[in-house]
């Protein structure tokens, strides 16, 4: 599929060899989700799944909201580095991207279960302005 956007930037396109390539290869090799964000703290990914697995397995919408917001920052992090100024398609269908998108959903859904609606509300949009949409994004876990 071609990300071209003739009226807009470029799509932001994270390296294949960064932090969440790192940590699919620590779970890959046995690691549990702690021992990954451990081994690669600059990993969405990994912040990402410990914030899904905080909101649906252990029901802790607070520690989702801050594991989330810890992959959303360091996600963040990594498309400025890749170019990114703040707005544009950040692809889903990239997988180097969807450490930071599902991370941006998990604090998306943490926010909206601890009542911080106009946080929710700027994540459901940023999911938005980048060129997906929640139920993509939730279609990858």
């Amino acid at each position: 599929m071609s990300h071209q956007n003739l009226l807009g930037p470029e799509p932001t396109l994270l390296p294949a060899d960064g932090a969440d390539a790192d940590a699919r290869a620590a779970l890959q090799s046995g690691a549990d989700l702690r021992e990954a964000a451990r081994r690669s703290p600059a990993s969405s990914y990994a912040w990402a799944l410990l914030a899904e697995q905080a909101l649906s397995e252990t029901g802790d919408p607070v520690a989702a909201y801050a594991f989330a917001r810890t992959g959303y920052h360091r996600g963040l992090d990594a498309l400025r580095r890749a170019g990114w100024r703040g707005q544009g398609p950040v692809p889903a269908d990239h997988e180097p991207n969807q450490g930071f998108l599902r991370a941006l959903l998990a604090l998306h859904e943490a926010a909206e279960a601890i009542g911080e609606d106009d946080e929710a509300e700027r994540c459901a949009q940023f999911l938005r302005d980048s060129g997906t949409s929640a139920d993509e994004v939730s279609g990858l876990r």
